[in-house]
């Protein structure tokens, strides 16, 4: 992808020692997990609709969803194409997921709940990371926006924070006699 600048030049994106075709395996890695953290945040939300721990993660899941577009638009501008197969298998986890067996045959377990926001958490984990490792790069290509990528780890962190809280709520329905 090229720029055609006032005097008529190419403008060529500074790439400078980045090793691209890891780079576009890394953020396609990272899509698939952004894709499975969507999906898990919205059923989690969906799963717990009318609970605190639903009114509390519906707007985390709209954040995942956010921060997934924010990926795709800097793989974009990175020109690094999807693997659209990593995506799909992804929704599969996903979804596959959803099948493990909780303690309860007939309704939801509180089980389910605390392991759901651990893995949520997990992956909100792996999000700041790939924020970090963007960060820390932006200087060697000119596409990458480092106070884009600053404004993604702070919400990431503040996610993590709040999901740590709800998980520490849910560890007593989940784990102790009632």
């Amino acid at each position: 992808m090229s720029d055609r600048s006032s005097a008529g030049t190419t403008h060529r994106p500074r790439t400078r020692g980045l090793r691209v075709d890891r780079l576009g395996i890394y953020l396609n890695d990272h899509l698939a997990g952004a894709t499975l953290g969507t999906e898990r945040a919205r059923h989690l939300a969906q799963a717990n609709r009318g609970s605190a721990v639903g009114e509390t993660v519906r707007p985390i899941a709209a954040e995942i969803a956010q921060d997934r577009a924010s990926l795709l638009e800097i793989m974009r501008r990175l020109d690094v194409p999807v693997q659209r197969y990593k995506v799909y298998a992804s929704r599969f986890a996903e979804r596959l997921g959803r099948l493990k067996p909780n303690g309860n045959l007939i309704h939801r377990s509180p089980l389910s709940t605390l392991l759901e926001l651990e893995l949520l958490r997990i992956g909100v984990e792996g999000k700041a990371a790939a924020w970090r490792a963007l960060r820390r790069i932006s200087g060697d290509d000119d596409r990458l926006d480092p106070d884009q990528l600053d404004r993604l780890l702070e919400r990431a962190m503040r996610q993590i924070e709040t999901l740590e809280d709800l998980r520490l709520r849910q560890v007593d329905p989940a784990l102790r006699e009632h």
